[in-house]
């Protein structure tokens, strides 16, 4: 994709016993925290070499009790850092896409989260490459959820705050709400995200980087 597109990560602070904590058991609450950060510092490496990507992280939590946060401090200090406003996860989400539409008028935004580490800047430019002459891209989760949303109109995710999340019919309200609208999302390549640890071990086995360390960690 050749021009510029805000890239907008939906991101938890990794702080034991506050995130992935449907690792543990067998992680600790430790080791859970540090497979959560190492699969947001994965991703935000990936954000920061896409080409044309301009990187918005919205955040939820205290990253100043998180694992690995001296390396978080220095990833994120490249970035655009937005605070995550509303109630439920659907409020949320739309809420990070209006901020982030103010935060980069005009561009076009594609949303991801931190739990699919395998993402490269490969990906992620084919991903926002689907924008092209559409109003709506949409990557299904193996769970039935979704990992990404681009939408050349990133108003439109208004209607993500009438949609229940983390269900295995997340994916297809998500696509029957943003059809509501008069959407018609293409799909993106299917992924599966890291909700547990036999995710975890998974997802570990497609990737490089700090996440698959993180994961072989657990249990020794």
């Amino acid at each position: 994709m050749t021009e510029a597109f805000c890239v907008l990560v939906v991101a938890k602070a990794p702080v034991p016993g506050f995130a992935k904590t449907r690792l543990c058991p067998p992680a600790t609450p430790r080791q859970a925290a540090e497979i959560a950060a190492a699969a947001l510092l994965d991703t935000l490496d990936a954000v920061a070499a896409t080409p044309g990507a301009v990187p918005v992280v919205a955040s939820t939590g205290d990253f100043t009790r998180a694992a690995h946060n001296d390396q978080l401090d220095r990833s994120l200090s490249e970035m655009r850092v937005l605070q995550q406003r509303g109630d439920s996860f659907g409020e949320r989400l739309a809420n990070a896409h209006a901020d982030a539409a103010a935060a980069c008028p005009g561009l076009p935004v594609l949303q991801i989260g931190m739990d699919t580490p395998q993402v490269t800047a490969e990906l992620l430019t084919a991903s926002a490459r689907g924008l092209l002459g559409r109003d709506a891209v949409l990557g299904r989760a193996e769970d039935g959820g979704w990992w990404a949303l681009g939408l050349r109109d990133p108003c439109k995710a208004r209607v993500l705050a009438d949609v229940p999340m983390s269900r295995p019919d997340t994916g297809d309200r998500t696509h029957a709400a943003l059809a509501g609208a008069g959407l018609a999302p293409a799909p993106l390549r299917v992924l599966s995200d890291v909700d547990t640890m036999s995710d975890a071990r998974r997802v570990a086995r497609q990737c490089g980087g700090r996440f698959p360390r993180a994961v072989a960690a657990v249990g020794r």
